[in-house]
């Protein structure tokens, strides 16, 4: 099939790179043209695991192409993924107008019958809404009004293992209005269906808007339940990292999303449960648990410095290195990082902070220019009275921790993901904190 992808972020570049992959002919459109000179030079514009290696074998062969130009993006195509972003309003809901905007230019410029499908995270109604505007712009310039069909086919990669995510689906969901967006969808994953057995979810395309939101806030809701859980276990003298595989050989609750640490960061869940929040309200329904999911978040990073205090006193004056600024491992992404709101706070209160990080230095010196950065670990924490661990890097698990304790000027280390072996950490002379482990007296 001849498709197009609007929007080559994260999300839109893996699902061009994927779809050509099953052997679609994938055109990825952006209106950044240094993006697209990136990835025209071979280029990728963010880290993502084993997209290097798709991204050369697809375009190498000619099944995926770059371009800036919608008409020439969408000229043969049979169904057009809009993957632009949806970042949060002051109020909590997304902003929708890259979404608009994309429907609106799309119904101007095509000339034959296609498939507009929502790949970006929105909320319910918003096919309905992206349908009306569709037609009062085709009406504005008398042209077909039946020849864009908008459906919802939402995604469910993670950052770090995008295209094993994205080609190893634990599901496919696609919401349509007409027989011929679902057929369209259907020929589009079959492919993948055959190759993989993926079960497919087709339903309408309200349906299809809310499974994205109700799965990242029930995602969400588990991170937040075992934190609090952990908040109990400091208090009692207990391990929530036992407490947790306790819960998780029970098969009606699973070991999942059971770790507790610094919370959730990155790009969809805080912003995805403040959107579902958002539309709770706007239809009268009162969503105080995710209410209570958010707060409990943002209070993780509390956690922490209160530990650094406990030992340290006062923070101002002294230095502290944050080891980990991407919210987690195997990406650069750095929206919504516990590790870097941790560097805020810590500065705010006259601390000194450094930040190791094997990635995502570059975001840090260009958020933080004043920031010291390290993309070696030891020599982060040398001379430093404290250290936090806020990204559970194979780089910082694997670290000598005899190594780390010679370097640091107080062997202090705060274990913000419960990564390092507590034993091992105590035997090499650190006085170690971990989230939850109470029961740990190093």
């Amino acid at each position: 099939m001849d498709l197009a992808v609007i929007g080559v972020g994260h999300v839109g570049l893996v699902t061009a790179a994927c779809l050509a992959d099953l052997g679609h002919r994938v055109v990825g459109l952006d209106d950044d043209a240094a993006k697209i000179e990136t990835l025209l030079a071979g280029g990728v514009p963010f880290h993502e695991p084993d997209l290097p290696q798709l991204l050369e074998k697809v375009t190498a062969s000619g099944a995926l192409r770059f371009s800036t130009e919608l008409a020439d993006a969408i000229a043969d195509a049979e169904v057009v993924f809009v993957c632009v972003g949806t970042p949060p309003l002051p109020g909590g809901g997304p902003d929708l107008r890259f979404v608009e905007r994309v429907a609106v230019e799309v119904a101007s410029s095509v000339d034959h019958e296609l498939v507009l499908v929502e790949k970006s995270t929105v909320p319910a109604n918003t096919g309905q809404r992206l349908t009306q505007v569709i037609r009062r712009e085709q009406e504005a310039r008398g042209t077909d009004l039946t020849n864009v069909h908008v459906a919802s086919n939402p995604e469910f990669l993670r950052e770090g293992v995008a295209v094993h995510d994205t080609l190893n689906p634990d599901r496919i969901v696609y919401g349509t209005s007409s027989d011929f967006a679902r057929d369209a969808l259907r020929r589009v994953y079959a492919p993948l269906v055959e190759r993989t057995g993926a079960p497919v979810v087709e339903t309408d395309v309200n349906t299809a808007e809310l499974i994205k939101h109700a799965s990242n806030a029930f995602l969400a809701t588990r991170i937040s339940f075992i934190n609090a859980v952990a908040n109990v276990c400091d208090l009692v003298g207990a391990d929530v990292e036992v407490v947790a595989q306790g819960m998780g050989m029970d098969a009606r609750i699973g070991p999942a999303f059971l770790s507790a640490g610094l919370g959730y960061g990155g790009s969809c869940f805080p912003k995805d449960v403040d959107a579902f929040l958002h539309l709770a309200r706007n239809v009268g329904y009162d969503f105080r648990l995710l209410e209570e999911v958010g707060r409990i978040n943002a209070g993780q990073r509390d956690v922490v410095l209160r530990k650094l205090r406990d030992e340290l006193w006062h923070l101002s004056g002294k230095t502290i290195t944050i080891l980990g600024a991407a919210f987690k491992p195997g990406t650069d992404d750095l929206r919504e990082s516990p590790g870097l709101h941790l560097v805020r706070t810590l500065m705010d209160e006259g601390a000194t902070v450094r930040v190791y990080d094997p990635v995502a230095i570059p975001g840090v010196q260009a958020q933080l220019p004043d920031v010291a950065t390290f993309t070696d670990p030891i020599e982060a924490v040398t001379g430093a009275h404290a250290a936090v661990v806020a990204t559970d890097w194979p780089e910082i698990v694997k670290l000598d921790l005899a190594e780390v304790v010679a370097a640091l000027d107080y062997p202090i280390l705060v274990d913000g993901r419960n990564c390092l072996d507590a034993a091992a950490a105590a035997a090499a002379g650190l006085r170690y904190h971990g989230i939850g482990r109470g029961h740990l007296r190093t």
